[in-house]
């Protein structure tokens, strides 16, 4: 039976769309068959992420109001066998989409992935409320300032509202000399952290094209990689930017270190 993840944030702006797609990109390139939903109905940009703009018909609203099935909306991305994916649509807002709805349809899914990657919208309303409803667990990402810091907080306290308990941090858009240190990150969130991603300026370029960044050799493409064996389950090596006191303590000073999956 699958697994049901959804990465949000407190926030716009600090990367889960590129987190979502390059997670889940990943887990199928390691053989997982995995399914990666658009829930930011309105906006949905993960089809132009992964350069599949033209390969979609239906979407998650369509299969909703029982205009198509879902296996008529669900597409194969052609560049990544075993990574499916099921986008949102750009003309309906996520009011038009029910809670209970969301969660009957995933049930209806979870025999037949490994992996069900939710991509929730930002912010802390219908939106956010829609995606994390049928989640298991989470993924729950912030940039390394204040506004984003706090908007994490709070989505924390949010998804613990939800049932769900089972959250991990990714700290993305890592710069040489962060607004916050990532020592007060990691302390004010007390989650395990799954990765830090560190900013990248070849990651704007690469969704430019259509190309996820988990592909290439580069700072963010090795953090990636490492962020999808820790879902695995594997123990992987911490390399967060400009490493201080406290990363090295959680880390055994850059041993391997055992995460949640």
């Amino acid at each position: 039976m699958g697994k049901i993840i959804v990465v949000t944030s407190g926030k716009g702006g600090v990367g889960k769309s590129t987190i979502a797609a390059n997670i889940a990109f990943g887990l199928a390139f390691d053989g997982r068959k995995i399914l990666l939903i658009d829930m930011d109905t309105g906006l949905r940009s993960l089809d132009l992420m992964l350069g599949t703009e033209n390969e979609l018909v239906f979407d998650l609203n369509d299969v909703l109001d029982g205009i198509c099935t879902c296996e008529q909306a669900v597409f194969e991305v052609s560049r990544r066998p075993g990574l499916y994916m099921l986008p949102a649509s750009q003309n309906i807002g996520s009011s038009a989409i029910k809670p209970q709805d969301v969660r009957a349809l995933f049930a209806t899914l979870k025999d037949t992935y490994d992996y069900i990657i939710l991509d929730c919208p930002a912010g802390i309303e219908r939106g956010f409320r829609n995606a994390v409803s049928a989640a298991e667990s989470a993924i729950l990402v912030i940039t390394p300032d204040y506004v984003s810091l706090r908007s994490g907080e709070r989505a924390f306290q949010l998804l613990t509202g939800e049932g769900v308990t089972d959250i991990q941090l990714i700290v993305n858009r890592i710069g040489r000399k962060p607004a916050v240190s990532l020592d007060e990150c990691v302390r004010r969130m007390e989650l395990p952290v799954l990765g830090f991603i560190p900013e990248d300026p070849k990651v704007s370029r690469m969704i430019a094209g259509g190309k996820p960044i988990i592909e290439y050799e580069t700072a963010a493409g090795d953090a990636f990689e490492r962020t999808v064996r820790r879902i695995l389950g594997e123990n992987v090596r911490y390399r967060p930017p400009h490493e201080s006191l406290i990363h090295r303590i959680k880390t055994g000073f850059g041993k391997e270190s055992a995460c949640k999956s």
